[in-house]
């Protein structure tokens, strides 16, 4: 009797080797087959080692071509071999749940059909990012948009806190056919921005390392050169906070007297 299939979509981290879990190397090691999309061809041949059966999906990407399609062609080859019975694993850069939309739609999908299917994290760039630019999101809170996301939909921001942008190097692209916007469109984000912070607002451009020799970007420029800045497809922009936070004095009254009647009760 055939066994059932399953899926595990695993996260290899941002560092080479370095980032890796027990568990996610655990399910790549003991797969049947291994799909791997990760930025590095470095991290696909070092994949190779753990597993005889390493597939890459990377030349699924095109330029031109829809990174929708892309996705779904992905899926169609993760689902094929859980149907067929086989210990499937899914590795992807970084997090396999952060701004990966192919591991989610698998997990679900192969959920829907009646499979086990597990999603393992990896060390994300915003993991990183954190570690990096010494930023605690406990100090002053943050926001996390996708660049483009943040563009096409009126979003509430606090310039109190730090804001985070990804993908900004794709800021204002609607088609999902290209790996980086024009100086134009970047412009129109600049803009958006501007509403709530003044052009001289110093900014970070973030880009975590793959490799433990390299050294992450951290590039501190104005707000209104922005558009003409060299952004990749793995460019991360990160706003600090422009104002300082503003205390919600009718809140902090209404705690103390809860407090004075928790005292008052002891």
């Amino acid at each position: 009797m055939q066994q059932p299939g399953i899926l595990a979509c695993v996260g290899t981290g941002m560092m080479l080797g370095g980032h890796i879990s027990p568990r996610a190397r655990h399910h790549i090691e003991h797969a049947d087959v291994v799909f791997v999309a990760v930025s590095d061809p470095l991290v696909e041949l070092w994949i190779q080692q753990m597993n005889p059966d390493v597939r890459s999906l990377q030349p699924l990407y095109a330029e031109g071509k829809s990174r929708r399609d892309t996705y779904r062609e992905m899926v169609d080859l993760l689902l094929a071999e859980v149907r067929a019975g086989k210990h499937v694993c899914g590795a992807f850069y970084g997090h396999p749940g952060v701004f990966a939309m192919a591991p989610h739609r698998a997990v679900a999908q192969a959920r829907a059909e009646g499979f086990e299917a597990v999603m393992e994290p990896g060390v994300s760039a915003e993991d990183c990012l954190y570690a990096d630019l010494g930023i605690d999101p406990g100090s002053y809170g943050c926001q996390h948009f996708e660049a483009s996301q943040f563009m096409l939909y009126q979003r509430r921001i606090d310039p109190s806190a730090y804001l985070i942008l990804w993908q900004v190097g794709l800021a204002g692209d609607r088609s999902l056919k290209v790996y980086a916007s024009s100086s134009e469109q970047r412009q129109l984000l600049v803009d958006l921005l501007a509403q709530d912070y003044p052009l001289d607002h110093q900014v970070i451009v973030y880009e975590a390392v793959t490799l433990a020799l390299q050294t992450p970007r951290m590039q501190h420029i104005a707000l209104g050169d922005l558009a003409s800045t060299d952004l990749s497809l793995h460019t991360t922009l990160v706003v600090p906070p422009s104002r300082p936070m503003q205390p919600n004095h009718a809140l902090q009254q209404a705690m103390s007297r809860l407090q004075h009647v928790a005292n008052a009760a002891a």
